[in-house]
């Protein structure tokens, strides 16, 4: 089938996309939306199938889970087995950003994300098209648009070059901001550890939660 894509500095063709996006989404295909990282390649969080062919598509195996993201503040609420009250601040901080919070997921949740050993990374993007499409479906896996191994798409057309007609509508968006992946940092053990520093800081994370930056990179 196809590929369709549809450029969102159009309010005609905007308005489309997300229809056309959202309908994929539903139907278990994958879509490309832009983000303020990078753009990313998504589908429904809570299709497994949906989810496996996107890890296919980007030729990574289960041992790098997907991450989700989420449309409000509220939303994550329901995925995370507890809200503690270091993920609050950082929600308040950093939604919507280039900040993936590691967390306990809730029991029982009817996804299957990959490797995940109880946990989920969950962003909530500073894009306008990822949160309209977002709050139209639900919560997506999302993952870098890219093949593994290959340099991650700022733009959609780059996002093409690599995945093709794998993916059923593409969601033209602009350059992405900010161009680099996000930052992650891991509130699933008994203190925080910055898994990655991209597109926010480790200082800029220890002004809201305490502490050091040299601490928050050491793992417990």
């Amino acid at each position: 089938m196809d590929s369709q894509i549809f450029d969102c500095a159009r309010e005609d063709t905007r308005a489309e996309g997300i229809e056309q996006a959202a309908r994929a989404v539903r139907s278990g295909r994958l879509v490309v939306v832009p983000t303020d990282t990078l753009y990313g390649l998504g589908c429904d969080a809570f299709d497994n199938q949906a989810v496996a062919s996107l890890l296919a598509t980007k030729q990574r195996g289960p041992d790098m889970p997907v991450p989700v993201l989420v449309g409000s503040w509220d939303t994550y609420k329901g995925l995370v087995a507890t809200a503690s009250e270091t993920m609050q601040l950082l929600v308040e901080a950093f939604w919507p950003g280039g900040l993936s919070i590691v967390v306990q997921q809730a029991p029982s949740l009817p996804w299957n994300l990959g490797d995940t050993r109880g946990t989920v990374m969950l962003r909530m993007p500073a894009h306008p098209v990822a949160i309209e499409l977002l709050r139209e479906v639900g919560p997506m896996a999302v993952s870098s648009a890219n093949i593994s191994g290959q340099p991650p798409a700022t733009t959609a057309l780059e996002a093409k070059a690599q995945l093709s007609t794998a993916v059923a509508v593409y969601l033209d968006g602009g350059v992405a901001e900010v161009g680099q992946p996000s930052t992650i940092i891991d509130l699933s053990q008994s203190r925080p550890y910055l898994l990655r520093e991209g597109a926010l800081s480790a200082e800029d994370i220890s002004a809201v939660i305490g502490g050091d930056a040299h601490t928050l990179r050491t793992r417990p």
